[in-house]
């Protein structure tokens, strides 16, 4: 395998910081000397995260073996993930007056067909249910843990204690028709397979303007090109999404 010049599409203060949080993971184990430092394994990791490198790649490319990038990418994500926000972290200072968009999107999989659960009729084809909380501009506050992707969003919603969560704070949630039924605080479009009064159709055109900037929380997830075909074990998906919520932020911070 012969290395060769790249470029990475993050900001040199996002690996600094990835690399602070992996210093301060370093003295807590008391284990400080490694292969490579603190900046070198962040700017692994996060090559790995970003462009979907396997893990033959970035270890070639940086001059360790294979089982140790895989050592330092999940000491990595175990680093990221501890940041990301609870439910209940991520709503505070939301309550009666606010509100949110709620969308669900499918983490594709590489899994056969006898993987059932997995699959997503919807989709057509195999993954990993995850949720967005997000605020009105599309800035993501929490995403859940991953569910097998046939989990309906509505079920997920529910599983994850997002409807009763806004509803303890009564903040009003948008969603689209995938969450009709959910009551509480959830408003939907209006559906019908005839033709919508005029009242109806104006709500729905109002409700879609101001949904549409969730997409775009699962837009800047997914450009974590690790999340567009995860390959690793469905288990290890949550976490790697909590990981990638935490460098979200930090990148929206700068």
């Amino acid at each position: 395998m012969v290395p060769y010049p790249s470029t990475l599409d993050v900001s040199s203060e996002l690996i600094e910081h990835v690399a602070w949080l992996l210093h301060a993971r370093r003295r807590e184990l008391k284990s400080p000397w490694r292969r490579l430092g603190c900046f070198k394994q962040a700017l692994l990791a996060l090559a790995h995260l970003r462009k979907n490198e396997t893990l033959v790649q970035v270890a070639a490319g940086f001059g360790v073996s294979v089982t140790t990038a895989w050592r330092y990418v999940d000491e990595t994500l175990e680093a990221l993930a501890a940041c990301a926000p609870g439910l209940g972290e991520a709503l505070v200072g939301l309550g009666e007056g606010d509100f949110v968009i709620v969308d669900g999107t499918l983490i594709p999989t590489d899994r056969i067909a006898a993987d059932e659960p997995y699959h997503s009729q919807k989709h057509k084809q195999h993954g990993m249910n995850v949720q967005v909380i997000a605020r009105p501009d599309g800035t993501p506050l929490w995403f859940s843990r991953a569910l097998p992707g046939r989990t309906h969003d509505l079920t997920a919603a529910r599983a994850h204690g997002i409807i009763q969560a806004c509803l303890t704070r009564q903040i009003l949630v948008l969603a689209d028709h995938a969450y009709q039924g959910a009551g509480a605080t959830v408003r939907t479009p209006y559906y019908g397979h005839r033709e919508l009064p005029d009242h109806y159709q104006r709500f729905n055109r109002v409700h879609a303007r101001l949904r549409a900037p969730g997409e775009r929380a699962f837009a800047q997830l997914k450009s974590w090109r690790i999340l567009r075909r995860a390959q690793c074990s469905t288990n290890r998906i949550s976490r790697l999404i909590q990981a990638i919520h935490t460098l979200m932020t930090c990148e929206n911070r700068g």
